[in-house]
């Protein structure tokens, strides 16, 4: 089963030192609503691409949580 895009925000802000998110919202932006650095968003892209199988920067840079759903749901 897919694991959920927040699962995958706090596996990567706990791998970083960083504390879980209880939730996302769409308009929350990833570095400043969730402290993602770019090592932070390089692993994130990894994940994600390694669970849908997409590289979500393949367009350019994604700012926001909407836009990773929208890549996702393609």
């Amino acid at each position: 089963m897919k694991r959920n895009l927040l699962e995958i925000i706090n596996e990567v802000l706990s791998s970083s030192g960083y504390h879980e998110v209880t939730n996302i919202n769409d308009n929350d932006n990833l570095r400043d609503d969730l402290g993602f650095d770019s090592l932070m968003l390089a692993e994130l892209t990894v994940e994600i691409e390694s669970e849908y199988g997409i590289d979500i920067f393949n367009d350019g840079l994604i700012t926001k949580v909407s836009e990773i759903t929208v890549k996702i749901n393609g």
